[in-house]
């Protein structure tokens, strides 16, 4: 049940990029108090000040190039408990009440499992610590500043939770504390169609749905910690931002679904090319034509040097078409067509953030000799060809696989 305190929570988190120097960090306190002026109750998470993670990580392989996994997260915890400290004091020159929050305050809330370096949080023991200790505080009318990055385990050993990972903080903490929105202060406007430093025109964009975001991001975009996605739940919205426009920037809604599997079929046929010369890519086209114009829908490709392999769902006489366009002008050598097949689909939030996931879900299909006849890959999805015969079998013992990864 929501109080009236969480109906208004804004969290907002401060990259280490804005943390810099004393002019970001005074700019920073400006803007939190002009925010809290206008009635909201906010949550901030700050992240360690530009460089200093890396330097700790330096520092410490000179040391010792075996240093205890324990300890080097014991040492990164000093970059981000130093933003907080600096920004409380700041806050402080302004009247306002901040509440330092680090992993040796008893309000701590991210509790993680003993992954160093890489730590998940356990979202439920996350949740109960997130209201019996920071809500309290906001109904104080404290001003709750959490180290970001951090988490502590349940014997109380200090974990950070991978580079990026104050905004899975924040994330974690806006569903935990039913929050309106999670702010992600950056150097940057927003998102952009790609990387700003490496094109020249690169395109602002508005909004995101969860799965765009994700698949960004486990592509190699910058603009968010993968795993921060898999915390986004209750209709939390994200915004990225920059200081100066707080209001504006890329905003992220839709949550990942849990991870589940789903069957298609079985009107799913494979439709194998060989010969093939990649110089003249227009044969995959010239292909994904032909089997649009007798019905069908081409739903993934799979590609080696010389080949490729189209899975197709529906249509009729493709074959033909294929054959004309493709074998009598020459573009590839040969076709072949096998029909009867279901696909199974496999989605997620945790895809993308926990290894091993295609080997348990196919693992039980080998033991009951269920032939897999194509996975094809993309980030938060997963498919799995099988025979149409099988494909009820298959399905329960996908299904029984991934639920056991998912706890």
């Amino acid at each position: 049940m929501r109080s009236n305190i969480t109906d208004d929570i804004i969290v907002v988190k401060f990259g280490g990029s804005v943390l810099e120097s004393e002019a970001s960090v005074e700019s920073v306190a400006q803007l939190l108090s002009r925010t809290l002026s206008r009635g909201s109750s906010v949550v901030v998470v700050v992240s360690a000040m530009k460089g200093v993670t890396d330097s700790l990580l330096s520092l410490s392989r000179k040391v010792s190039s075996r240093i205890d996994p324990a300890l080097l997260d014991e040492l990164l915890s000093s970059g981000e408990k130093t933003s907080a400290r600096l920004l409380a004091a700041a806050l402080e020159s302004r009247g306002l009440s901040p509440a330092v929050i680090d992993t040796d305050s008893p309000e701590w809330p991210i509790i993680t499992d003993d992954r160093h370096q890489d730590a998940n949080p356990i979202l439920e023991e996350t949740r109960r610590r997130v209201r019996e200790t920071i809500l309290p505080l906001i109904s104080q009318g404290k001003l709750p500043v959490v180290c970001g990055f951090l988490g502590r385990t349940v014997d109380g050993k200090v974990t950070t939770l991978g580079r990026g990972g104050s905004d899975t903080t924040a994330v974690l903490l806006g569903s935990c504390l039913g929050a309106k929105e999670v702010v992600l202060v950056k150097d940057v406007g927003g998102v952009y169609s790609t990387d700003p430093d490496a094109v020249s025109n690169p395109t602002l964009l508005e909004r995101l749905d969860g799965s765009e975001a994700g698949l960004l991001t486990a592509g190699g975009a910058k603009f968010l910690q993968a795993k921060a996605l898999r915390y986004q739940q209750n209709g939390l919205r994200i915004r990225v931002t920059s200081l100066d426009r707080l209001e504006s920037g890329t905003v992220i809604e839709g949550e990942l679904p849990e991870l589940r599997a789903e069957l298609s079929g079985p009107t799913v046929s494979m439709l194998t090319v060989v010969g093939m010369n990649w110089e003249r890519f227009d044969a995959v086209a010239e292909a994904v034509r032909a089997v649009g114009s007798a019905g069908g829908t081409v739903i993934a490709i799979s590609a080696a040097s010389t080949a490729a392999i189209l899975y197709i769902d529906g249509g009729s006489g493709f074959l033909e078409n294929v054959h004309r366009r493709l074998v009598e002008s020459g573009a590839v050598k040969a076709v072949s067509l096998f029909e009867g097949l279901s696909m199974i689909t496999i989605t997620g939030s945790t895809l993308e953030t926990q290894p091993g996931i295609i080997q348990r879900a196919t693992q039980p299909l080998a033991r009951e000799g269920i032939n897999l006849f194509g996975v094809v890959t993309i980030h938060s999805s997963i498919r799995l060809f099988v025979s149409s015969e099988r494909a009820r079998e298959a399905l329960r013992l996908v299904r029984e696989a991934t639920a056991a990864t998912g706890r």
